[in-house]
């Protein structure tokens, strides 16, 4: 058990930092770029260089998360649900997974189907077609997407290493179903602000990297107090 725990935290560590590694870059190199620059340069790099990024980042996502999935099945089948759920490290670990766990189904089901609309958008009009109408739309929603899971990841990996270094924020305590329904109305609030985003003139504090990472540090203030105050 030793060894597989290893092995998959390993696999769990390098697909991890080669998906958060790329949604940085697409969210803090990428898309300013892209704001920035000539058009015939944007749609090359739409063509030839986000479908190779996207790859790496959708698959760096899948891995991510099934490595981290079994090593949290391994760690509450040795530990028992009933220990391992009130215990330091099982429930910093769980706020963790489940801001992870939202980031992986943020890739798959919004950012990467949203992503290919634009894709193929652009290689339409590169050949002489129309822009598909769905495109502008489709932007807006993964890029959203995109910019929740970078403040998600500001807390996400806070937790996931205090789970192991900083056991001493989980004390004992009567107060834990109050924490958890606080905390999962906190995320919920931030992924509804994902899943409804559209391309309206309404300006939104993620439209900019500088409200993203403010964003998330604030996210993991709030989690930090919830845990001082209640656990």
């Amino acid at each position: 058990m030793e060894t597989a725990h290893f092995f998959f935290r390993w696999f769990h560590l390098l697909a991890g930092i080669t998906w958060i590694g790329i949604l940085y870059y697409f969210n803090f190199v990428q898309t300013p770029f892209f704001a920035e620059t000539e058009a015939g340069v944007r749609t090359g790099a739409i063509q030839k260089l986000v479908p190779r990024a996207l790859w790496w980042f959708r698959w760096g996502a899948m891995i991510t998360f099934l490595a981290g999935l079994m090593m949290y099945l391994m760690r509450l089948g040795e530990m028992g649900a009933g220990l391992f759920f009130t215990s330091s490290y099982g429930v910093i670990i769980t706020l963790g997974s489940l801001m992870g766990t939202l980031m992986f189904l943020n890739v798959w089901l919004i950012i990467w189907p949203n992503q290919q609309i634009v894709i193929g958008s652009t290689n339409q009009v590169a050949t002489g077609g129309q822009a598909l109408p769905a495109a502008a739309g489709a932007a807006r929603r993964a890029g959203l997407a995109s910019r929740t899971n970078t403040v998600f990841s500001i807390p996400m990996l806070f937790f996931m290493g205090a789970a192991s270094h900083y056991p001493s924020l989980v004390s004992p305590s009567a107060a834990h179903g109050v924490f958890w329904i606080l905390a999962i109305i906190v995320v919920a609030a931030v992924e509804v602000n994902a899943l409804i985003g559209t391309q309206g003139a309404t300006k939104k504090p993620l439209d900019s990297v500088s409200g993203a990472l403010w964003a998330g540090f604030i996210l993991t203030a709030v989690f930090y107090v919830l845990f001082l105050a209640l656990m």
